[in-house]
């Protein structure tokens, strides 16, 4: 895997530093609601800032307004980063997608960007599969770096294609299927066993498009089934072929938790992407939950990334032992797919 060169290894001092972050946070009643994203881009900023740079620029998008949108503004960002941050050195740019060359990744744009800075790093990694401005053609105009989160990022799930130790237990889930369909083929090929919930594993039960692989797949032995798409449907819990016509699998059933658990429980490195059903709806978020337990308790190397299954392990207060909470989402199942980030692509290697 391609290792861009490090921003441990720029002199900064006395420079002016543009730093692509990933601020995309969840925002509620103009306020973050979540700051982890915004804490995961502290080492890389204190490091500029102790190492004597004289201005830190940061640069990120926010949701994906078409334009100026004060809905989308990186204000109250930059008010709640103050509060983590209180140096005079660190100044916040506005929304990089309220320009149209964003998107584009319009050189234009990218030499406005470069024109606040002396050299660039990037310490997005959420957005490194993107070829934009801010992640891609800029990097091209100033002498390009690789921040520590998306070092970090590239080291952990690096290790998962490279060099897993043995046995190595892929989890996929969610409903997504069509984004992970790849991740499944290049995974399977390392992993011993892959274990698959969700709308994902109905996805294969039909015969969605998986070919032969190492890995032994587990499909669920039983679901949770319920009659309509409802937080509050009749449910039952059935074996996984017997489920009565026109009711939905929203969870694994309790043989599956227990059986997936003693794969986990055995294994030497682990990789969960995706929830086991909808468990955002507490009757059916058993087996999410049950997966969450057992990746914590494993003894071997754990890294965990998409959305909710950060969440779930999140709300269950087992984060902290987890040894990788990836902030990548659709960059790390590129990745893990094999292709090449743009965004890491632009900045030379080591």
């Amino acid at each position: 895997m391609r290792r861009p060169r490090s921003v441990r290894d720029a002199d900064v001092a006395g420079k002016r530093v543009l730093v692509r972050v990933d601020f995309n946070v969840p925002m509620e009643n103009g306020r973050v609601a979540d700051d982890t994203r915004i804490r995961a881009a502290l080492p890389t900023i204190d490091l500029m800032l102790e190492s004597g740079a004289s201005e830190v620029v940061l640069c990120s998008h926010l949701g994906r307004p078409n334009g100026p949108n004060p809905e989308h503004s990186l204000r109250p960002v930059g008010e709640h980063l103050r509060t983590l941050v209180d140096d005079d050195r660190v100044r916040l740019l506005e929304n990089t997608r309220f320009h149209p060359g964003e998107t584009q990744n319009d050189p234009d744009y990218a030499r406005e960007l470069a024109s606040t800075a002396d050299l660039y790093v990037n310490d997005a990694f959420g957005a490194a599969h993107r070829a934009h401005a801010s992640t891609e053609a800029v990097a091209h105009l100033l002498p390009g770096y690789a921040g520590l989160l998306l070092e970090r990022e590239l080291e952990e799930l690096g290790r998962l294609i490279e060099a897993p130790e043995k046995p190595f237990i892929v989890i996929l889930g969610g409903a997504k299927v069509e984004d992970k369909i790849g991740v499944l083929r290049s995974l399977s090929e390392r992993a011993e066993e892959v274990l698959v919930g969700g709308k994902m594993a109905e996805e294969l039960r039909d015969g969605g498009g998986f070919g032969p692989a190492q890995a032994d797949l587990h499909l669920p032995i039983d679901v949770v089934a319920a009659e309509r798409f409802e937080a509050e449907a009749a449910s039952d819990t059935v074996c996984w072929d017997e489920v009565p016509d026109g009711w939905l699998g929203l969870d694994i059933g309790p043989e599956t938790r227990e059986a997936f658990a003693a794969c986990i429980g055995n294994a030497r490195t682990v990789f969960w992407n995706g929830p086991m059903g909808v468990f955002e709806w507490p009757r059916f978020a058993e087996g999410t939950n049950a997966v969450a337990r057992a990746v914590a308790g494993a003894n071997a190397h754990t890294v965990v990334g998409g959305g909710d299954s950060v969440r779930a392990i999140e709300e269950l207060g087992v984060a902290d032992r987890i040894d990788w909470v990836s902030t990548g989402g659709g960059a790390s199942l590129e990745l893990l797919e094999g292709k090449e980030l743009p965004g890491v692509a632009a900045i030379p290697e080591r």
